[in-house]
């Protein structure tokens, strides 16, 4: 399968690391752009260079507006986008339709080309014009999860709560993993 992974300058990180690890571990193809302040959080959050994380696949700058990725006719080839994690700011572009980088064009795309959109939505508490937005992202056929862990898997580590969502992200998309025991009643 074929996925473009675009991460936001939100708080979590850690969250599209993981994803782009078990991608590749699956062998699936990946695409990626990161924006300028996704490398920022993660080096203030982490002390560790993001680029560096994310190595083997192809980057695309964020400001490259004319990238393959903005263009319906290349979109289409993919299998999904994941927004990882998706930024409030984001979140407010995808759902008014304005692109001021090639991360809100490629959502953009996906939604009128039907393209699955899964946005990792990282923020807490959520005002109603984050609701909002989330909700006219679900209604224009998004996938709008947010960044919770639950408990119901007995999660022992930080790994295994930040596996846990990355496997919902990966269900979203129907693709199969072993991340969390899932609920069996």
């Amino acid at each position: 399968m074929r996925f473009v992974l675009c991460v936001t300058g939100a708080s979590g990180t850690p969250y599209a690391v993981r994803l782009f690890e078990v991608l590749k571990e699956l062998g699936h193809e990946l695409e990626l752009v990161v924006s300028e302040h996704a490398r920022l959080v993660h080096e203030r959050e982490l002390g560790r260079d993001l680029l560096k994380e994310l190595k083997g696949a192809r980057l695309h700058d964020e400001k490259n507006m004319a990238s393959p990725l903005a263009s319906g006719s290349t979109l289409i080839k993919y299998d999904a986008v994941f927004i990882v994690p998706c930024s409030t700011s984001t979140l407010a572009h995808l759902a008014h339709g304005t692109n001021a980088n090639l991360i809100h064009r490629i959502g953009e795309t996906a939604l009128k080309e039907r393209v699955p959109l899964v946005l990792l939505v990282r923020e807490m508490p959520y005002s109603e014009v984050h609701l909002k937005n989330m909700l006219t992202l679900v209604r224009a056929g998004a996938a709008v999860l947010p960044a919770s862990p639950a408990f119901y898997h007995g999660p022992k580590t930080l790994q295994d709560m930040i596996d846990f969502v990355v496997g919902k992200l990966l269900d979203a998309v129907r693709v199969e993993h072993h991340l969390y025991k899932r609920w069996s009643g």
